[in-house]
């Protein structure tokens, strides 16, 4: 069916023969007249700009200058920080002016901000201007003014440099293109029926009736002043009481079912659709009605990545191309980390692995949790069972090879005298890195073995490697991998990785301790 929108479709009669209950379509105006201002009548409107509006103004600004290795540095001395972060103008705090400029892109499409800059050229206020009050002049393909209509009637250039435009999906690269009227249909329908709903309870939810008479009246005029006469003892102060019927007069209630009408399933339709429009996930803006208590943390993901972070880039490349010169170094985010860290175990479990990984520090978790710093959590961890890039490469595309079964060595290292702290410690850096070049000895020869290698080629090999690492002489090195080869061609039929880690560990901690030449078979 289709639906015929008239600005004279209710002529404010409600009795049956009136024109209230019996319009196609009560929503006063055409689907062309539907602006933003009218849209936000609808609650799922007002909701779904109050999500992006909200969640945009609530992220932090952040202004930092690029290294060359990729680090960054803050530049919270900067204006365009103060500008973005601070203080955007006179009127106004960042989180307002931010509110406002996202409203302006979410119903309208574009976003105005004129830019005032002092003396010296420095940016120092953003002033927001509503976008129904600009239009844009074309100079040329490529060049273009604004003119502001003021509320007096008169108007104000400003040139193209001086105004802070965002826009939305524009087709020509000059204005953005305005959702609301992109989907006027869909929001005069969802209008029409919250009229329609709200009218029909205005009326006690009764449609009203008719009145059955057997005889006729004499002319026109005497049914209409029956009919006043009706309505003036049934309507206002005398609704619901009694009425008197001459003449065999029956009266007959109108009975409207809103279910026959699917007045119910086009409300949420209309709501369904809305948040369609914005991409906004359903349980954001109350309609929990497919929602699970699975699926709604993954939508929540799913509004930051595919909802939030468009707009985001939006708003960052804006800044980019306004106010940061090519080459400067600058660079700016609205970093969302804070809204995907997800419940306190996960925001935990991402700090643990982070710190043990070595790519975060314990004082950055403190930071992001909104805790001091402290001193001596500056510097990164490293797992001592980790090994360098450089020092990787003849452990690549090593085969593993399954332990043989043996009987284990157990070999224990002697042990010093001296149990203070600096004793302490040197004894734990030994073990680490004798821990350390023993599991790549082992992984090592296997390597050798699958290529064929000389088991004495790779011990040569393997005496320089022992001697870097370990901080020996070469001599105490070569030693040591003629220990090592020995041991090994003894027992190559059923030595196990344990028994030569445990070999190979106590002779390299030994060696690491002593630094210089002592006979290595002992106390094996």
């Amino acid at each position: 069916m289709f639906l015929k929108f008239r600005a004279d479709a209710d002529d404010g009669d409600r009795s049956p023969w009136g024109s209230f209950w019996f319009s196609p379509v009560p929503f006063k105006g055409q689907p062309h007249n539907v602006t933003g201002d009218a849209a936000m009548r609808l609650t799922a409107v007002y909701a779904c700009v109050r999500v992006l509006a909200e969640a945009v103004s609530m992220l932090p600004f952040v202004l930092y200058r690029e290294g060359a290795d990729g680090s960054k540095k803050p530049e919270k001395a900067h204006w365009l920080y103060r500008l973005l972060a601070v203080r955007p103008n006179e009127f106004q705090n960042p989180m307002e002016f931010r509110e406002m400029m996202m409203m302006h892109l979410a119903l309208r499409g574009n976003a105005f901000a004129e830019i005032i800059s002092n003396t010296a050229g420095i940016v120092t206020d953003l002033v927001p201007i509503h976008p129904d009050t600009i239009t844009i002049e074309m100079l040329s393909k490529t060049n273009w003014r604004y003119i502001e209509h003021l509320s007096d009637g008169t108007e104000r250039i400003i040139v193209r440099g001086s105004m802070w435009h965002i826009k939305v999906m524009s087709p020509d690269g000059i204005v953005g293109m305005n959702p609301i009227q992109a989907s006027r249909e869909s929001i005069a329908s969802g209008l029409s029926a919250q009229e329609y709903g709200l009218r029909y309870f205005e009326n006690d939810a009764t449609p009203g009736g008719w009145i059955e008479y057997p005889g006729e009246f004499k002319d026109d005029q005497q049914k209409r002043n029956f009919r006043e006469s009706w309505q003036t003892q049934q309507s206002g102060r005398n609704r619901r009481k009694t009425a008197v019927l001459e003449r065999g007069m029956k009266y007959h209630p109108i009975e409207v079912k809103n279910s026959d009408a699917q007045y119910l399933e086009t409300r949420k339709f209309s709501v369904s659709e809305i948040a369609r429009l914005f991409r906004i996930p359903p349980h954001m803006i109350g309609d929990l009605e497919k929602a699970t208590f699975s699926n709604i943390e993954q939508q929540s993901l799913e509004f930051v990545i595919h909802t939030l972070t468009p707009w985001l880039v939006r708003w960052e490349e804006a800044i980019r191309a306004s106010f940061i010169e090519v080459g400067e170094g600058l660079n700016c985010e609205f970093p969302t980390t804070t809204l995907l860290r997800g419940d306190a175990q996960a925001r935990s479990m991402y700090y643990h692995n982070g710190i043990l990984d070595g790519w975060m520090t314990r004082n950055e978790a403190r930071l992001m949790e909104n805790m001091n710093p402290l001193d001596g959590l500056d510097e990164p961890m490293r797992p001592l069972n980790m090994v360098e890039e450089d020092e990787a490469e003849t452990q690549q595309n090593a085969p593993q090879i399954a332990p043989k079964p043996g009987k284990p060595a157990n070999p224990q290292p002697e042990q010093e005298n001296d149990d203070g702290p600096t004793q302490a410690r040197m004894y734990a850096l030994a073990a680490a890195a004798a821990d350390r070049v023993a599991r790549k000895e082992w992984e090592a020869l296997h390597a050798a073995v699958m290529r064929k290698e000389s088991i004495s080629e790779f011990y040569d090999k393997h005496a320089r490697f022992v001697s870097a690492v370990l901080g020996v002489s070469d001599d105490a090195a070569r030693d040591y991998c003629r220990a090592q080869l020995e041991y090994v061609i003894e027992n190559r039929d059923d030595i196990t990785d344990k028994q030569f880690a445990d070999i190979a560990g106590m002779r390299l901690q030994r060696l690491a301790l002593r630094g210089h030449h002592e006979p290595l078979t002992a106390h094996i």
